[in-house]
């Protein structure tokens, strides 16, 4: 397997998409905008003016710069008052990263988090596992562009097939793959339907950590 690993954050190490996809529902509902957890988990990461403009086509908007701009104020004000303390990582993420650390795996962070939410979720005990952690606000284009994942090779001064990609989202998975990176698809969110851009799908965290380590974890 690859000795650099690229995750995402929402949906791959953090069991935190239930809770983004509330507090954007409460927000979008004080517009007057309905919206299933579905149409969310599809938008993932690429929740903003230019990649999630269909959204609010659909439902008969046409967004401007200002609206989208209040509604992502309200969803983040939401999302740290009602839902950041409920965060928690998927319970196998902790033991994965301690037996990729103890095979030498570089492994970065990749997410289109802000820094201030990222700093709200994040526990500080899983800091020490990663070399890297890119949020999405030190980034100009966020998924589904190349870029976030092309920062991380150009940060770690590797070449893209030293490097894997673990998302959970269309717009996750696309990004990898337009910085032709190999990507690991896990459904924790979306079925495998979604994720089909993927160069291989895993069901759970369980047959992830099979494949990232060989069969090889901490006796």
């Amino acid at each position: 397997m690859k000795d650099y690993l690229f995750f995402d954050l929402d949906g791959v190490i953090l069991d935190s998409m239930p809770y983004h996809a509330k507090a954007w529902i409460e927000a979008f509902s004080q517009f007057g905008l309905k919206f299933e957890e579905k149409e969310i988990y599809l938008h993932e990461g690429a929740i903003e003016l230019d990649t999630a403009k269909d959204m609010f086509l659909k439902k008969g908007v046409k967004p401007t710069p200002d609206f989208f701009e209040k509604i992502f104020k309200i969803q983040k004000s939401i999302f740290k008052s009602k839902y950041a303390k409920l965060v928690k990582p998927f319970p196998e993420v902790p033991d994965l990263l301690k037996n990729l650390k103890k095979e030498k795996k570089k492994i970065a962070l990749v997410t289109s988090s802000h820094s201030e939410i990222f700093n709200e979720v994040f526990p500080k005990e899983l800091l020490p596992y990663f070399s890297l952690i890119i949020t999405g606000d030190k980034i100009e284009k966020r998924k589904p562009n190349p870029d976030p994942y092309l920062r991380a090779l150009e940060t770690f001064k590797i070449k893209n097939k030293e490097a894997l990609v673990v998302e959970n989202s269309p717009a996750g998975v696309m990004s990898a793959k337009n910085a032709k990176l190999f990507c690991i698809g896990i459904t924790t969110t979306l079925s495998e339907q979604h994720l089909s851009l993927a160069d291989l799908i895993v069901k759970n965290h369980k047959e992830l950590q099979e494949i990232l380590l060989n069969g090889k974890k901490e006796q």
